[in-house]
């Protein structure tokens, strides 16, 4: 689903980015239209026919596309008539973004190309409660270590390089585009401020955006990590409204509702884990009591993931009640551990839920990407502002 606007310019702290000499939602429709073609690319009349677009300024934008090294011919085909018409095709290596998954206890880093395929990888121990600086610096150094030489390099010269990318020819240098960072909420998405991170208060009211895109010399954008994955899930090919439950050392929801993720009227929804199920049960670190992550990682703890499956699966019916969603998409390390044991207690709570209704049970599957799939959303954070989608 393409969003309001292209990719607009910004600063280093800026939540956007500005792809080497990008600036129209056209653009950005005819670029997210080559990117879905693959390898076979697709012509300029199918182009216009597409999006709505004159021919002549489908040619306008394409010339500049491949002058800008994002584009490139991919073949002739034949045609109804006529000479055979030129196929282009996006060139996936024109353009990277950094997605950032900070986590309780590990950093992961991934590097994607412009088709959001991961080329580079990094893992690191962390401690979320080491203290900014500590976390910052893994973070740092982390990013850096995915990083090719080139895009190091690129990194080093901050946003205002990708502004004034420089042509060589028809093809540009390698532009790392920003860096996307998902961690657990709650959080203010627009403004990349955290708020009481559930378990570490202390980072209430921390700039993370600024800080990091200080440091990393790219623009930046933050997100709670169940929006990430949801937001990659959608960017994937997941269609429909679906939540993603994401169990790991927390438990959160990324909800999207008609292809588009919904944070909320202040970037706050999602917070599946604090719905309270069970009144004076067990305190919870969010300071409730009978929370659904409170009992879930409890019964996780103890090593009964039946019941573990049971509290999830109660979670996820009534959103379903709420949101009418059209499946249910399960992720994260402790789902990893035993998926059939997590998909099939949650789809027995869902299945009796539609017996009672009379209504068909809502499906239950394990979310595509595994464990990294809030590492790869994170980079869509930067990703689907340039493909004119909704993002950063």
């Amino acid at each position: 689903m393409h969003g309001a606007g292209g990719a607009g310019t910004a600063g280093a702290g800026g939540g956007g980015v500005n792809l080497l000499a990008l600036r129209s939602h056209n653009a950005a429709l005819v670029l997210d239209l080559l990117r879905t073609a693959g390898d076979e690319g697709i012509s300029r009349l199918e182009l216009a026919e597409r999006t709505g677009l004159t021919p002549q300024a489908v040619s306008k934008i394409t010339a500049r596309l491949r002058e800008d090294g994002l584009a490139a011919e991919a073949g002739r085909r034949a045609s109804t008539g006529g000479k055979p018409r030129t196929v282009l095709r996006l060139v996936p290596e024109a353009g990277h973004a950094v997605g950032v998954h900070l986590d309780r206890d590990e950093v992961r880093v991934v590097l994607v190309d412009l088709r959001g395929t991961v080329v580079g990888e990094r893992r690191a121990a962390l401690d979320l409660g080491a203290g900014a600086e500590a976390v910052l610096g893994a973070v740092r150094e982390t990013v850096a270590g995915v990083l090719p030489a080139g895009l190091e390099r690129a990194s080093r010269e901050g946003a205002a390089g990708l502004e004034r990318a420089p042509r060589q020819g028809s093809v540009v240098s390698p532009a790392l585009l920003g860096a996307g960072v998902a961690l657990p909420g709650p959080l203010d998405h627009a403004r990349g401020v955290l708020h009481r991170v559930t378990g570490f208060p202390e980072w209430d009211g921390f700039p993370l955006r600024e800080a990091l895109a200080e440091r990393l010399g790219v623009p930046v954008v933050v997100d709670k990590d169940t929006n990430a994955a949801a937001l990659g899930l959608a960017a994937g090919g997941e269609g429909g409204s679906f939540a993603y439950l994401h169990l790991g050392t927390g438990l959160g929801a990324g909800l999207v509702i008609g292809g588009s993720v919904h944070r909320g009227a202040r970037t706050g929804a999602g917070e599946f884990g604090h719905q309270v199920i069970q009144l004076d049960g067990p305190p919870c670190t969010c300071g409730n009591r009978g929370c659904v992550e409170a009992l879930c990682l409890a019964a996780v703890a103890r090593g009964d993931l039946e019941e573990a499956a049971r509290v999830l699966g109660a979670g996820a019916a009534n959103l379903v009640g709420l949101l009418d969603i059209d499946v249910v998409l399960l992720g994260g390390r402790t789902v990893a551990t035993a998926p059939e044991a997590f998909t099939g207690g949650v789809g027995a709570v869902l299945k009796a839920r539609a017996r009672r209704t009379g209504q068909d049970a809502v499906p239950v599957r394990v979310a595509a990407g595994g464990d990294g799939a809030v590492a790869a959303g994170a980079a869509q954070l930067v990703l689907g502002p340039v493909f004119g989608r909704g993002g950063g």
